[in-house]
């Protein structure tokens, strides 16, 4: 009877710290390289968004022009501005985003009734969005001081201009002058957002993972992690960039120029045209392509160690 016991115990598995801890250290060591990036792809997103105002002047035309254009005017601290906030974001956001995936799509199957091997890409959907929803509330006060520290220049004025010393004195300076409330502007379009781009992240990486291992396109290791990466990241960011955009334009607002996300949509759409959902879109796939083959190469070696730490089998 205690061998049939032994025999029906699930495996065991990593708890959920130990994944929250894998996904946010991974994302950290990923988004050392691709900030620099991201702060192109902030004020990109907000070029044009004034022009009512009288704020036409388009500053960045791209990639490399954005970052030369940032070095010559602010320095190497400058192409690395709001990199704190965003270490804390990534911890919160992944944290939750790939450290929770895992437990939600076993939580899934086994209501529905469904092996691992049976692979219901549907549910992983839900999985992947569901945790991700958990991370964009997580980590949204992070990311609204993020947005604003990279959207400031002393030198070009682009969008809104709020000017946080770091992220203690940015989140201090929201919460005394707009209260708790005040931290969670724009968490409406970070729920869609980190919904749709989770929503095919980890679906995408996974089956890719399942019909490069089916089809034996390479050996287990780097290179598939890097293939499965690669196409994960790109799905993502043709999901994700208008709710990008969006969200960009929501957190960095002053006032309350935009209601809620779709007014945003709205407002934004007639003013510049459908197009205007995908400005930014070269350095977001250069920041996302990079950033998600990082953080899901770096992944499978801090669950590694978390594994090692906590005596789970690999």
């Amino acid at each position: 009877m205690s061998t049939t016991s032994k025999e029906s115990a699930p495996p065991k598995t990593i708890s959920n710290a130990g994944g929250f801890i894998a996904g946010g250290v991974a994302a950290c060591g990923a988004v050392t390289v691709t900030n620099p990036i991201e702060l192109i792809k902030t004020r990109m997103q907000l070029q044009g968004e004034l022009a009512a105002k009288g704020q036409t002047k388009k500053v960045y035309t791209g990639l490399f022009q954005g970052l030369s254009t940032i070095l010559k005017h602010e320095g190497v601290r400058g192409i690395q501005r709001g990199l704190l906030s965003a270490y804390v974001y990534q911890l919160g956001l992944n944290g939750c985003r790939l450290g929770f995936y895992e437990p939600f799509r076993h939580t899934l199957n086994g209501f529905f009734g469904y092996t691992e091997k049976d692979q219901q890409f549907s549910l992983n959907i839900i999985a992947g969005a569901g945790s991700g929803i958990m991370g964009a509330v997580t980590g949204s006060p992070f990311y609204l001081i993020k947005t604003r520290m990279q959207a400031y220049s002393p030198v070009f004025k682009i969008g809104a201009q709020t000017h946080y010393r770091n992220l203690i004195h940015g989140l201090s300076t929201i919460f005394k002058t707009e209260g708790f409330k005040g931290l969670y502007r724009g968490v409406d379009a970070a729920i869609l957002r980190t919904g749709a781009g989770s929503s095919v992240q980890l679906p995408i990486y996974n089956y890719a993972k399942n019909a490069i291992d089916r089809y034996d396109i390479v050996e287990d290791g780097p290179k598939r992690h890097l293939i499965a990466s690669a196409a994960s990241g790109f799905g993502v960011c043709i999901v994700m960039n208008p709710w990008d955009v969006l969200m960009t334009r929501m957190y960095n607002q002053k006032g309350n120029l935009y209601k809620n996300p779709f007014d945003c949509l709205i407002k934004t759409v007639s003013i510049e045209g459908p197009l205007a959902l995908y400005k930014g879109f070269v350095p977001h796939l250069m920041r996302i392509g990079p950033h998600t083959v990082l953080t899901l190469m770096f992944m499978e070696q801090t669950m590694k160690w978390v594994k090692k730490l906590e005596g789970v089998p690999f």
